[in-house]
């Protein structure tokens, strides 16, 4: 079941982020903000945009947040927890995600993916994302990530 969070989320889905992103600690340079997101930090975002849930009846299992930027739709931190991944939960969080945008616009969804993360930018080009352009996190002079994009 995929559900719209709420600001008493908050907790739950700092948690989520932490967990799920907990792999990638000393992986990333710079390292993923995930790691620091507190309850909040989460409720600021929550009111720039939404989040949705992705629970069963084990409880929850992943998060999406998205944020609506006029001309697209920003998917962001789409964490899924390492024992239900491979199941379809970050697929039906996306699809939940790309559902909002069709009835925006439709709004093309843009999300940026780590290069150093080849996986995932493979994993999001079979889910129809393709690269719109690269970026570089600020302290960085080369690019660090690339902006994928996916259109209605």
């Amino acid at each position: 079941m995929i559900r719209e969070a709420v600001s008493e989320d908050a907790s739950l889905l700092a948690r989520l982020l932490r967990d799920a992103f907990e792999e990638y600690r000393g992986r990333l340079e710079p390292p993923s903000s995930a790691h620091g997101k507190t309850e909040e930090v989460v409720r600021r975002e929550l009111h720039d945009g939404g989040a949705l849930i992705a629970e069963s009846p084990a409880g929850p299992e992943g998060c999406v947040f998205f944020h609506p930027r006029g001309d697209h739709v920003y998917l962001d931190r789409l964490a899924v927890l390492p024992p239900y991944r491979g199941r379809g939960v970050a697929r039906a969080l996306m699809e939940a995600v790309e559902a909002r945008a069709r009835d925006m616009g439709p709004l093309p969804v843009r999300l940026n993916v780590r290069l150093a993360l080849k996986d995932h930018q493979e994993w999001y080009a079979r889910q129809g994302y393709a690269f719109l352009r690269h970026g570089t996190h600020e302290g960085h002079a080369a690019p660090t990530y690339v902006v994928l994009e996916k259109r209605f």
